[in-house]
């Protein structure tokens, strides 16, 4: 849309008119998300909205380096529970485990790390019980 608004006709009329006009050239059908509910409509208001949006995009994280991880490992202990076979449980618990040691390795920036790997067995048979009882 980069025609001006012709002199003599209100802004509002001229808008309708493109907007018209795209939706008969079919230019919102291909849209990302066309079709689907809105994901935010039922949340609360925020002001920063866009700001943690583009952040989720870009991949940024608004918790430092040794927050987001401890926060993974706590979701990683979540999934192992949903887990719906060993195969899978030990998998996240590797995946996980590998990351905390590079940490430990390297911590990384802001407050201490307070993690350790898991103990892979110990996890699997919490997770084992947790499946016959």
């Amino acid at each position: 849309m980069t025609d001006r608004k012709p002199p003599g006709v209100s802004f509002e009329s001229w808008v309708d008119r493109q907007i018209r006009e795209a939706a008969e050239r079919g230019e919102f059908e291909r849209l990302p998300g066309y079709g689907k509910p809105l994901a935010s409509i039922d949340a609360p208001y925020d002001e920063l909205w866009w700001i943690k949006g583009k952040m989720h995009r870009e991949g940024f994280a608004a918790l430092p380096p040794a927050l987001a991880l401890r926060k993974e490992a706590e979701d990683a202990l979540e999934a192992v529970r949903a887990a719906p076979s060993e195969r899978r449980a030990r998998a996240i618990l590797t995946e996980i485990n590998e990351k905390i040691r590079a940490a430990l390795r390297r911590p990384p920036p802001g407050p201490p790390l307070r993690l350790t790997e898991f103990d892979v067995d110990a996890v699997l048979g919490t997770w084992r019980e947790g499946r016959t009882g």
